[in-house]
């Protein structure tokens, strides 16, 4: 494929149809001590096993999460991948997320969607579960915008034990559609909070266990006045590998899962 540069009248008929008379016109809204002037001082170029051996000597000077005790939360918690989810996940039905549309052609991946929400379905203890979702977060947002319209309600309560980035990702989707958000501040135990927001305006509330700090919740209460509001209750999780040791979300009534 050829390479044809534009010329000095090429660019100046473009800034002109824009309305700019220069280049440095175009970053006219970056503050003057931010802009760059000169070449970036960077240091001499190197080799693949130069680069190989200092990025090593860095990595070395971090301690692994492995060797010591570590207490971070908000879903990144301490346990065993197994070797096979490295090669599962490199498998082309769980790549990408994409939904195939030519099934006369990806039997493979209908019947890989069809064992992984059969086996979430159970994990959960939900009637069914589908696939496609992109992340957790994304999979909030849908939640609740898929709660107002079941509801036909505008209001969206999060307990403050919900991880902060699904919160924010859901009030972008769901304020363009002209919901409201409710956000309440972050708390390990936020029954009473979360309970005191139901009014007849509320379509979902969304609570997460084990919740951003780590605990687990007993959410059967929230669920129980959600639904004598008539509202629906949506959980979110961010470690499905929990449900094998406690209650999953659908015993104790939510009526969307997601994460």
């Amino acid at each position: 494929m050829r390479y044809l540069p534009l010329t000095d009248a090429d660019r100046q008929q473009m800034l002109g149809v824009i309305g700019a008379k220069k280049i440095d016109d175009l970053f006219i809204d970056v503050p003057k001590n931010a802009l760059l002037k000169g070449l970036v001082d960077l240091p001499k170029a190197q080799g693949e096993i130069e680069v190989h051996r200092h990025l090593q000597r860095l990595a070395e000077k971090n301690t692994p999460a492995g060797r010591t005790a570590f207490f971070l939360g908000a879903g990144a918690y301490r346990h065993h991948v197994p070797a096979s989810v490295d090669h599962l996940i490199q498998r082309s039905e769980f790549l990408t997320a994409y939904t195939p549309y030519q099934p006369e052609i990806a039997q493979g991946t209908l019947q890989a969607l069809y064992e992984f929400q059969s086996q979430v379905a159970q994990l959960l203890d939900m009637e069914v579960a589908n696939a496609s979702m992109y992340d957790g977060s994304t999979a909030c947002a849908e939640a609740a915008m898929m709660a107002a319209r079941v509801t036909k309600r505008k209001k969206i309560v999060f307990s403050g034990g919900v991880h902060p980035h699904y919160v924010e990702t859901a009030c972008t989707a769901c304020e363009a559609l002209g919901l409201e958000i409710v956000a309440l501040p972050a708390a390990v135990d936020d029954e009473a909070a979360v309970t005191k927001e139901l009014s007849a305006d509320v379509a979902a509330v969304i609570v997460q266990s084990p919740n951003v700090f780590g605990t687990v919740t007993d959410l059967s209460k929230i669920g129980e006045a959600a639904r004598g509001a008539g509202a629906l209750m949506v959980a979110t999780f961010t470690e499905c590998v929990s449900f094998g040791l406690i209650e999953p979300a659908g015993a104790y009534g939510a009526d969307i899962v997601c994460g």
